[in-house]
């Protein structure tokens, strides 16, 4: 019974984490399994598009949904208004659910130019769409 439980795996060696595997600065190794001289990443510049893109956004609502319900609370406690928790709850969840949506276009609408696309990058969420798909649909490369 004492070989049973959660700790079968531990090497043999001594109970130094590092001679487990587990230090921090223990270098990562790439998988063998992912195709060598192929690596998809996104680019650095557009990484900080679509990083903009999603703060704002996602910020904006983010933070009106969060002023919609101390807004609420101000007009209610000072007597200005008399305001039904249903309404500050349906106002919030729709800012909050629009943040949810601004995350989505923030990273659809960022242009892959080296150049900056426009300024809202409308035009990019088609081509960025069927980018998505075709990575989506493209079959596992052979290793």
């Amino acid at each position: 019974m004492a070989g049973k439980g959660k700790n079968r795996s531990r090497p043999a060696s001594g109970g130094d984490a590092s001679a487990r595997g587990i230090s921090p600065s223990a270098p990562v190794k790439p998988s063998s399994k992912s195709s060598p001289g192929r690596t998809q990443t996104i680019p650095s510049y557009v990484a900080n598009r679509m990083a903009r893109r999603v703060a704002i956004a996602t910020g904006t609502p983010t933070v009106l949904g969060m002023g919609s319900f101390i807004g609420s609370y101000l007009l209610v406690s000072k007597g200005v208004l008399d305001i039904p928790p249903g309404v500050t709850l349906l106002t919030s969840g729709g800012f909050f659910l629009l943040g949810l949506l601004g995350l989505s276009y923030g990273v659809l609408s960022a242009s892959w130019e080296p150049s900056a696309g426009s300024l809202l990058g409308l035009e990019q969420i088609g081509l960025n769409i069927g980018r998505l798909r075709s990575s989506i649909k493209r079959p596992p490369a052979a290793s």
